[in-house]
């Protein structure tokens, strides 16, 4: 059994590793179009836009792992029931629960992969690429803190403490400095609205201005604000839940239970990037009835087809249900692991049923 278990395993990590070639190329190269757009803006040369496509890799990979090894499973299977080898194998005394448990023993190497790609590799690599895309495009140099978004424009300095869906900004601090680097005032407005052309308009403003020997405070109801922000470039500095890191998820989620604020939407990215690691053991649990079929009934196109339908299926899935969990207030855990468990339920009646008939 040894033996053919290094051989099941051999046959699955080489058509994984060839779909996952195929794949990672085809969304590099979707980058690579988009960004060729924004080409000649600023600094942002063809140099830098080949950074951000391949900065922008191992969070593709992370993305496409349950994919990448249901099709990859799919294939090798495919072509050992094409062989008779899996005819010959179930004839021998394996049954479907070791074949299940064979494939699981394997997808737990493709899921510690997917855990390190998607806590240690994929974030940093993603906010890199954001940061010279935005750098080169604007001059903007941004990073976010627990103390709220940071971002440098120019002479002046510019701290948010939180961006509503909306893109409304609240907690607005300005800090501007001379020529010379001395601070000249710092303004603090409660709230601020996106108007049009890069302008914005500060509402409940007090400002500090130091001037020579002395320091003037003035309050202020209204104020237009000009800055190279807008709503698409907040977008693009701020980082998505779903491309953090676990830890930095807990962080940011205690964060902002301590200071009773909405925490949900971070705890339901934090459990689907605990759970996501195992959607890869599922979905080539998954794979195994299709074994089944015989190539007569199905040819390896067809079952090439299936499992990338089943593959987008479960990524549209788990966005559904990260939805409708921050929408009806659904438990963080069971919005995050239900996909799996639909899936999973799904594969072990069809072996069921297979097995019955």
């Amino acid at each position: 059994m040894r033996t053919l278990r290094r051989y099941i395993a051999t046959e699955i990590v080489a058509a994984t590793a060839l779909v996952f070639a195929a794949l990672v190329m085809l969304f590099a190269f979707f980058d690579l179009v988009e960004q060729i757009k924004d080409l000649g803006r600023g600094a942002y040369s063809m140099r830098r836009i080949l950074i951000y496509v391949l900065l922008s890799v191992p969070d593709h990979i992370y993305a496409l792992f349950p994919i990448a090894a249901l099709i990859g499973t799919l294939f090798a299977l495919a072509q050992l029931v094409a062989g008779s080898e899996y005819t010959v194998m179930r004839t021998s005394g394996v049954s479907t629960v070791r074949f299940a448990a064979t494939l699981a023993a394997i997808g737990l190497m493709f899921a510690m992969l997917t855990f390190i790609f998607g806590e240690f590799i994929a974030p940093p690599a993603e906010q890199l690429a954001q940061r010279v895309r935005s750098q080169s495009i604007t001059g903007l140099v941004a990073q976010e803190f627990r103390s709220g978004l940071w971002i440098k424009d120019d002479k002046s300095f510019i701290n948010v403490i939180e961006v509503l869906p909306d893109s409304t900004l609240q907690g607005v601090r300005i800090y501007e400095f001379d020529d010379q680097y001395r601070l000249r005032s710092i303004s603090f407005a409660k709230r601020g609205s996106y108007q049009n052309e890069r302008r914005w308009l500060l509402r409940e403003v007090t400002q500090t201005r130091f001037e020579d020997m002395k320091t003037t405070v003035h309050e202020i109801e209204e104020a237009s604000w000009q800055s190279v922000l807008d709503p698409g470039l907040l977008n693009v500095l701020l980082v998505k839940p779903e491309q953090m890191s676990a830890w930095s998820l807990y962080s940011y989620a205690q964060h902002l239970k301590e200071n009773r604020q909405r925490a949900l939407r971070y705890e339901i990215a934090l459990w689907a990037k605990l759970v996501y690691p195992l959607a890869v053991l599922v979905m080539m649990v998954l794979a195994l009835p299709f074994a089944h079929i015989q190539s007569r009934q199905a040819g390896l196109g067809a079952k090439i087809f299936a499992g990338i339908m089943l593959g987008i299926a479960f990524h549209f899935l788990n966005r559904l249900f990260s939805h409708l969990g921050l929408l009806n207030d659904w438990p963080a855990f069971a919005s995050a692991i239900m996909p799996s468990v639909i899936f999973l339920s799904v594969a072990v009646s069809m072996m069921w049923w297979q097995e019955r008939r």
